[in-house]
């Protein structure tokens, strides 16, 4: 009953802001939508709803917000797939935000005390009930331990869970019904999607989880000039409670502040383009929700000022091979050698292994060409990997989802430099690591590296090589054998085979004969009978009995 009653407010707000005016603006038209959703769409009784004045994809925006934390995420997530939705409508969706009401500060302090076994006067010095921040998933209340030092203390908000797993439900069964009725859902694996979504939500609510990233995060950037990680009280910190160093910067969206302190916008642009490729291509482990809500400056010198990270809950990495795939992309697109885009497309597997390179190069080289004629300067990075997953779409390229929250951190970072620097050569940026990643893997001294780092296991093994050695010829001869005795059961198969099919021959031959002989012999043998001859008697026996004969051995 909870469940419909969740599923009614949903076609309410759906009805409310009258969402059916999206399917034009996807370009779901007749030509790919089957019949039966048409029907269903032209005759909602929601269309007699007068539309409001907003436009669709703000309209969109707005119900989002109004359903709550999963469709605000959800929604935040779309908004990084801008192959698949037009402009305006992703960059209504990029506004999603997730401020809402704060829960009362004395539930939080009961929270925590039920998290830490202690009261907060004994886990504390201060504890204000008055909360810095509050979102869909969690609050954040200012705190100072017993010895001094200032701290933020992260709460969940309570029942969160049970409402998100409610709603995730529902998500669901809207991607499997999409994914069965329009080809674009089926192409964006929307059911995959909503399942990577779902692990990324609930470990949201996990701020153990949270809170091991952000250690790891800390740990690669130590006494950074680029970026500052909080530190982690892991004493204070549970699965629904995190505490953590507070940090005091200007939020990156207040660029007035910025300025007014003299911040030197071009050296924080290019270490926040250098922080991003340092995570993807060194460590590779990069905070993927890296929007300005989550990133603050320290400005304690203007002219080197630092990035401070918060929120790691959203975390991406890529495999080897996807890292290789990915530089070499970047480079052949920087040299523009389209062939080995192409050839890197199909090698990879994004677009299908019977691809025509030829006519996939043509393409590349027709997107390409008028975008490099600009100043390097000038040409969005993450824009130009959007409009190259909509070129490949013909070629029936498929999302990666292992590069989404790439992507999605890639226009993030790029459209904060821009904002903050607007002459930000993002390429120029990026070049050095990228050249720097693949002289590390390819190449003498790429292998040299290897052989360094490999070679103290490969000496603690050498003392069982003539074991193992004899291990694998004695699996090499029990592989011999395994093959003789498969050789010797198909040729026993192959004569069985053989002795059916005579078998079958002699039965359709002996019963020919057996056939033949009753209707030709039938008659005459009769008249024989009659008349007392004996010879055609016997000869009808004779072959009756050569049939039956031919019969039975077959």
């Amino acid at each position: 009953m909870e469940r419909l009653r969740r599923l009614a407010r949903i076609l309410w707000v759906m009805s409310r802001y009258r969402l059916d005016r999206l399917i034009p603006e996807l370009g779901w038209t007749s030509a790919n939508v089957p019949v039966t959703v048409r029907l269903l769409w032209w005759f909602m009784p929601l269309r007699l709803i007068p539309a409001p004045a907003p436009s669709p994809g703000r309209c969109l925006r707005l119900a989002m917000e109004a359903l709550g934390p999963v469709f605000i995420k959800f929604g935040q997530l779309l908004s990084t797939r801008r192959d698949l939705f037009p402009d305006e409508l992703a960059d209504e969706l990029a506004l999603l935000q997730d401020q809402v009401p704060p829960f009362p500060g004395a539930e939080a302090r009961q929270l925590v005390e039920q998290a830490l076994g202690k009261p907060v006067e004994e886990l504390f010095a201060v504890f204000d009930e008055e909360p810095l921040a509050a979102a869909s998933v969690a609050q954040v209340h200012p705190a100072t331990l017993h010895d001094g030092t200032s701290v933020v203390v992260k709460v969940i908000r309570p029942h969160v869970e049970e409402v998100i797993r409610k709603d995730l439900m529902l998500l669901h069964t809207i991607a499997r019904f999409l994914e069965k009725y329009l080809y674009d859902a089926r192409r964006l694996h929307l059911v995959t999607v909503v399942q990577d979504y779902e692990r990324t939500i609930i470990r949201e609510l996990d701020l153990v989880y949270e809170a091991a990233n952000t250690s790891q995060l800390r740990r690669n950037f130590p006494d950074s000039d680029h970026l500052y990680v909080p530190r982690i009280y892991w004493h204070f910190t549970r699965e629904n409670v995190i505490v953590m160093e507070r940090i005091h910067g200007v939020p990156v969206s207040d660029i007035a502040e910025l300025e007014r302190r003299g911040t030197n916008m071009q050296v924080l642009a290019e270490r926040g383009v250098a922080t991003f490729f340092t995570q993807v291509f060194e460590h590779n482990f990069f905070h993927a929700d890296m929007h300005p809500g989550n990133i603050f400056v320290d400005v304690t010198d203007p002219e080197s000022p630092r990035y401070i990270a918060l929120d790691c809950a959203i975390i991406g990495t890529l495999t080897e091979e996807d890292q290789s795939y990915l530089a070499k992309n970047l480079l052949a697109f920087f040299n523009r050698d389209y062939h080995q885009v192409a050839k890197l497309h199909i090698e990879s597997g994004w677009v299908p292994a019977g691809t025509d390179v030829v006519e996939f190069e043509h393409v590349i080289r027709e997107l390409c060409e008028p975008v490099f004629q600009r100043p390097l300067k000038e040409i969005s990075f993450g824009q130009f990997l959007v409009d190259l997953f909509q070129t490949a779409r013909q070629f029936d390229m498929e999302i990666q989802p292992q590069l989404v929250l790439l992507q999605k951190t890639l226009l993030n970072i790029e459209g904060l430099g821009r904002q903050l620097y607007p002459e930000l050569d993002l390429w120029q940026t990026a070049m050095p690591f990228m050249e720097r990643w693949m002289a590390n893997r390819v190449g003498p001294q790429a292998m040299l590296k290897r052989l360094v780092r490999d070679l103290p296991s490969l000496i603690e093994s050498l003392p069982q090589m003539p074991e193992r050695v004899m291990e694998a010829f004695g699996d090499i001869k029990r592989l011999q054998a395994s093959a003789e005795r498969q050789e010797q059961a198909m040729a026993s198969l192959t004569r069985a085979l053989e002795r059916e099919r005579t078998a079958r021959r002699h039965r359709w031959l002996g019963g020919s004969v057996l056939m033949l002989a009753a209707l030709l012999l039938w008659q005459p043998i009769a008249q024989a009978a009659a008349g007392g001859q004996e010879l055609p008697i016997v000869a009808g026996v004779l072959a009756a009995a050569t049939g039956l004969v031919l019969l039975v051995r077959g």
